[in-house]
C-alpha cells in the first residue's frame, strides 16, 4: 500500500486563506470603531453630568450667599460678607463666592448706611464661579460663572 503525499503537488487555490484574513480585517475595524465610539459617548456623557452638576452648584452658591447676606444684614455690622468664600468640601468642584455692595450713599464694599431713608439700601452684587479641574476625573476643566444682583 503507497500514501500518496499531496503537500508538493497541491493544486488547491488560496482564497479561503485570502477570504479568512478578510472577514478578520473587517470584524476587527468594526470591534475598533465600536470601542472607539464607547470611549467617546463615555467622555462626553462624563462632562456632561459634570457640567449640569456645576450650573446646578452654581445656582446653589447664589442662594447660600443670599441667605449669608440676609443673616448678617443689620444696621451696625452690613458689610461681614464683602471678600471671597472658597469652598473646599465641595469635593472635586472649586466653589468660590464674590459679593461686592454697591450702596445708594457711595460705591463702596462697605458704606455708612443711613436708617431714615428708604428701605431699599443698595445693592449686592453676588458672582460665583464653580470650576472642576481634577485630571482623573476631567481631560478638559469645566468652568461655570454666574452673576447676580440683589436689592439689600
Amino acid at each position: 500500500m503507497q500514501r500518496k503525499n499531496y503537500f508538493l503537488k497541491s493544486s488547491r487555490n488560496a482564497m479561503a486563506m485570502i477570504m479568512a484574513l478578510a472577514v478578520i480585517v473587517i470584524i476587527s475595524t468594526i470591534l475598533a470603531l465600536a470601542l472607539s465610539l464607547t470611549t467617546q459617548t463615555s467622555k462626553s456623557t462624563v462632562n456632561l453630568y459634570l457640567y449640569e452638576q456645576s450650573n446646578l452648584l452654581a445656582r446653589s452658591a447664589i442662594e447660600y450667599a443670599k441667605l449669608k447676606i440676609g443673616l448678617e444684614n443689620n444696621s451696625t455690622n452690613r458689610c461681614n460678607y464683602t471678600g471671597e468664600a472658597t469652598f473646599q468640601e465641595a469635593g472635586i468642584y472649586n466653589i468660590s463666592i464674590d459679593v461686592n455692595y454697591i450702596y445708594n450713599n457711595a460705591i463702596s464694599t462697605c458704606g455708612v448706611i443711613d436708617l431714615s431713608q428708604d428701605a431699599n439700601f443698595g445693592a449686592a452684587l453676588i458672582d460665583v464661579t464653580v470650576e472642576v479641574n481634577d485630571p482623573s476625573v476631567t481631560s478638559e476643566p469645566i468652568r461655570i460663572f454666574r452673576r447676580k444682583l440683589i436689592e439689600i
